[in-house]
């Protein structure tokens, strides 16, 4: 089996996501902390659909942001994982209205069940579907609201062919 490495380009690719990712998660700050969050950086999910390597900036960007969290410590962990779990998910949806689903449903799911433990350890299961519903609702509101009109904007763009190109100019 043939080994796949990074070119330079995807790798500045990937720190260049990243590093938006987490300057706008961290400049928007209570936005993105807590139990309604409106990550605006979640938009940037969509990168993934055109360019699976970017999953890689996507989720160092996440890992980033939430060494910020005014949550908890473990958001560095489960977001991140939430965030991973999205990225691979993203990858393998083909209609684009539903690329949005895998990143509402794993957060939803994952930091609604993190958050649900910080928040309501007495009361679980109420706890969790209360933060389930709202991480929900936001990662909807940012991923219909930002993240398709970034989508269709890039598509038009002709982005993924740009990304084409320039993966078959760098080798």
């Amino acid at each position: 089996m043939k080994e796949k490495k990074f070119t330079v380009r995807q790798l500045a690719a990937c720190a260049l996501v990243a590093a938006l990712y987490a300057a706008v998660t961290i400049a928007s700050g209570p936005l993105a902390y807590g139990l309604v969050q409106f990550r605006l950086s979640e938009a940037l999910m969509v990168l993934c659909w055109f360019e699976p390597v970017l999953a890689v900036g996507v989720t160092l960007g996440c890992f980033l942001a939430n060494l910020f969290s005014t949550v908890t410590a473990l958001d560095m962990v489960v977001g991140t994982l939430a965030t991973a779990i999205a990225c691979i998910a993203t990858i393998r949806v083909k209609n684009p209205w539903l690329v949005p689903l895998p990143n509402i449903l794993s957060n939803a799911v994952l930091v609604g069940g993190m958050l649900a433990w910080v928040m309501f350890p007495d009361n679980l299961l109420t706890g969790f579907a209360i933060a389930a519903a709202q991480v929900g609702f936001g990662e909807l509101v940012v991923m219909y609201v930002l993240g398709m009109p970034l989508l269709f904007a890039l598509r038009r763009a002709g982005f993924p062919k740009m990304l084409r190109h320039s993966a078959h100019t760098a080798q």
